[in-house]
């Protein structure tokens, strides 16, 4: 029986909702984070996927010292999880009204080097790479999702001399002719993992047609999971179970679990559980992820 990896998406670097209850269910500070990344391993994730926030402001941080605390939190506790830090941070762009041609006040452009201090500092296991420059909206900002492809380059080749496995994100077809492009210059180690990211206004949208027209553009032996973007999160889950991927869900991509209702991580792995398992699939353990991802068995690490 197919062993099928559940990834869960923890927060995202997206603004909150004002009106989500946030001192109840979405984790912002680095403890509610790690508690929150324990406790959806314990029901059947196999992949965690985090994002930091400063916890005074809620607002997606870069902060290294955060993530190490979330990490250093996850490993010592007694619950094996695979860590998937973003690198998707540093890569707003956004053009003066009045001339775009400049950068108008909130643009985060970084360094390839800013873009990957957490990654050195914390080592995880895979960490996500957006393959992709697009126009995106991050609640009624319009901003140009800025990543060169020199800058990808640059950040798998670092990943590469670091041991972490890049997630290539993918938003639409020429993302993935981008990320194959680059799989034959041989910056990514075999099997490259890709992340269909579907829904996302001005993106690709989330449709089986969609999913099984990116699937079929994968190089050889590539590994990909695919999510939906709010109400479609839980369809698309059971559409890439049974297209022969891997599933993703979590707060980061939707915040309800029905309509009117916030939801929890728990609560949203709960169901994506309940729903590959009632497909007639197996939950692939953090191990057996590690194999199929082609990761280095575990090694206990010490926490200072």
């Amino acid at each position: 029986m197919r062993k099928v990896i559940l990834s869960c998406a923890l927060t995202g670097g997206h603004e909150i909702n004002p009106n989500y209850p946030t001192h109840l269910n979405y984790p912002v500070t680095p403890e509610d984070i790690a508690a929150d990344a324990i406790r959806v391993a314990r029901l059947g994730a196999a992949i965690v996927h985090i994002h930091a926030r400063d916890p005074h402001t809620g607002l997606q941080t870069r902060d290294v010292a955060i993530y190490r605390e979330i990490c250093d939190r996850i490993r010592a506790s007694d619950v094996d999880v695979i860590i998937n830090l973003t690198c998707g941070h540093a890569a707003f762009f956004l053009p003066d009204p009045e001339d775009e041609s400049r950068a108008a006040p909130g643009t985060d452009v970084g360094t390839v080097a800013e873009r990957v201090a957490h990654i050195e500092a914390c080592l995880p296991e895979i960490c996500s790479l957006d393959v992709t420059t697009a126009n995106q909206v991050d609640g009624g900002m319009d901003f140009v999702y800025l990543n060169t492809p020199r800058t990808l380059r640059a950040m798998a080749r670092r990943f590469q001399e670091l041991g972490v496995k890049p997630e290539l994100e993918v938003f639409q077809a020429g993302d993935i002719m981008l990320a194959n492009q680059l799989h034959r210059e041989g910056v990514f180690d075999a099997p490259p993992l890709f992340q269909f990211v579907l829904g996302v206004k001005w993106g690709a949208p989330a449709t089986p047609e969609t999913m099984i027209y990116m699937r079929d553009l994968l190089p050889d032996g590539a590994v990909w999971a695919g999510f939906g973007i709010a109400s479609l999160q839980m369809p698309m889950a059971a559409q890439a179970a049974l297209l022969g991927g891997n599933v993703r869900v979590g707060l980061e991509d939707n915040i309800y679990l029905r309509k009117g209702e916030f939801a929890t991580n728990a609560q949203l792995v709960e169901r994506a559980v309940s729903v590959i398992q009632g497909l007639g699939y197996e939950m692939a353990t953090p191990a057996e992820a590690r194999e199929i991802l082609g990761l280095r068995p575990r090694v206990p690490v010490a926490v200072a």
